[in-house]
C-alpha cells in the first residue's frame, strides 16, 4: 500500500475500535473516500510556544502534511474569511473560519443520520467537501445536495470532488435557507451550528424525516440534535450527547459588542448563582437558554475579575465576581440578566442538573423551546 493508503487504513481501524464507525455501510463509504485528497490545499495548525491564538501553515509536501490528513483532527483551511495556508508565511493571529472537522465526529454524525439505500440527503456546509464524498459513496452522488455559505471555500470543494469524479448537487448560498428546488428530503445534517433550527429546513423534509444539527448560542456552549419531522410542520427530538461543537453559521455569528454600557451604574446585591458555572459545558448550556441573547467577556475591575453578560439588543447586562468567598452580582439595563439565569439555573438544579441527553429539543412556527 502507498503511505496514505496505510495512514487511512489505520485511521479507519482506530474508528471502528472506537464505536465511530459502526455499520459496514458507513465503513466501505468511509474507505472509498481518501481526505488527503480535500485538504491539498493544505491547513493550519495551532503555532508551538505562544498562547494559542496563532497559526501556522502546513502546505501540501510538507512535513507532517499527510500524517496531519489522516490524523482524528480538526483542521483548519481558512482564517479570518479569507486567509488559506497558501497566503500566510509565518504565523498569522486571527480567528477560524472554515476547517475540516475530525473524521470521527464526521462518521459518528453519518452513522446517526440513520440513512437507508435511496435516501435524499441535503447537506448544509459543504466545507472541504469530505463529509459529501462519504454521503456520495454511501448513497449516490444523485441523492446528495450539499450547500456552501463561502464561495471561495464552495469553489474549492467542487475542485476536490471533481478530482475523484464525484458530482452531487452543489450549491452557493445561505445554508439556512435551505435548498428548496431539490425537496423533499429524508435527511438534513448541517456541518455548521445553529441558535434555532430553521423553519425552511422543517419545511424541507419530508414527515418522519429527520435533521441532525448543532444547537447552541453565544456563549460557547452547543450540542448536536436529531429532530423528526412531523405532519403539522413541527420537529422534535432529543439532543444526543457528547460535547459536539460546530462553528456557528456565519449570519448566526453575534454581533459586535461595540461600546460597553457603564458598568458602574447598576444595581448590586448578592447571589447563591456563581459565575463559576459558566465553566462548565452543560451548565453553560443552560445558561444560554435563559438569556440566549447575551455574550460575555471577562473584565479585570478593582482588583477582581468580573463575568460579564451582556446583550446588545436591549443593552442589559450583568457582571457577576466573587468577594471573600461571597458571589456579588451588578445589573442594570431594562432585562434582569442574572434574574433570568438564577431562576432558570435554579429549576434545572431542582430537577436534579439533568445531562443534556435528557434535554429535548421542539421546534414550532411559533418558535424553538429546549427542556429537560
Amino acid at each position: 500500500m502507498t503511505d496514505h493508503a496505510q495512514l487511512h487504513q489505520q485511521l479507519l481501524d482506530s474508528l471502528t475500535a472506537t464505536g465511530c464507525l459502526r455499520t459496514e455501510s458507513w465503513k466501505r463509504a468511509a474507505a472509498a473516500v481518501p481526505r488527503h485528497e480535500f485538504l491539498r490545499g493544505g491547513f493550519f495548525r495551532r503555532a508551538i510556544g505562544t498562547d494559542f491564538t496563532a497559526w501556522e501553515p502546513v502546505r501540501e509536501g510538507d512535513a507532517g502534511w499527510l500524517e496531519g490528513c489522516y490524523a482524528d483532527e480538526t483542521l483548519v483551511t481558512q482564517i479570518a474569511g479569507t486567509i488559506v495556508p497558501e497566503d500566510i508565511r509565518g504565523r498569522i493571529t486571527r480567528e477560524p473560519t472554515s476547517s475540516s472537522t475530525l473524521p470521527s465526529l464526521v462518521l459518528r454524525m453519518l452513522e446517526d443520520l440513520q440513512v437507508e439505500d435511496g435516501h435524499k440527503v441535503l447537506e448544509i456546509g459543504t466545507g472541504t467537501g469530505y463529509s459529501t464524498a462519504v454521503l456520495c459513496a454511501r448513497l449516490g452522488a444523485g441523492n446528495v445536495t450539499s450547500i456552501e455559505y463561502d464561495p471561495h471555500v464552495a469553489a474549492r470543494a467542487r475542485t476536490a470532488l471533481g478530482h475523484l469524479g464525484t458530482y452531487p448537487t452543489l450549491v452557493t448560498g445561505d445554508g439556512l435557507l435551505g435548498h428548496g428546488a431539490g425537496a423533499p428530503y429524508d435527511r438534513i445534517i448541517a456541518t455548521c451550528g445553529v441558535r434555532t433550527v430553521p423553519e425552511a429546513w422543517i419545511e424541507q423534509t419530508r414527515p418522519g424525516g429527520l435533521i441532525l444539527v448543532t444547537v447552541g448560542g453565544w456563549l460557547g456552549s452547543s450540542e448536536l440534535a436529531r429532530l423528526t419531522v412531523h405532519e403539522d410542520g413541527t420537529a422534535s427530538g432529543p439532543l444526543l450527547g457528547g460535547g459536539v461543537n460546530f462553528m456557528l453559521a456565519r449570519p448566526e455569528l453575534p454581533p459586535p459588542l461595540g461600546l460597553l454600557p457603564n458598568l458602574d451604574e447598576g444595581k448590586e446585591r448578592e447571589t447563591v448563582t456563581g459565575a463559576d458555572m459558566l465553566n462548565n459545558w452543560t451548565s453553560r448550556f443552560v445558561v444560554q437558554l435563559a438569556v440566549p441573547g447575551a455574550q460575555r467577556l471577562n473584565l479585570e475591575r478593582d482588583g477582581h475579575t468580573e463575568d460579564v453578560l451582556v446583550e446588545t439588543a436591549s443593552g442589559s447586562w450583568a457582571a457577576v465576581y466573587e468577594d471573600g468567598g461571597q458571589w456579588l452580582v451588578r445589573q442594570g439595563g431594562p432585562d434582569s440578566l442574572w434574574d433570568a439565569v438564577e431562576e432558570l439555573f435554579g429549576r434545572w438544579r431542582a430537577a436534579g442538573a439533568p445531562p443534556l441527553e435528557q434535554f429535548t429539543v421542539h421546534v414550532t412556527p411559533e418558535g424553538q423551546t429546549i427542556r429537560w
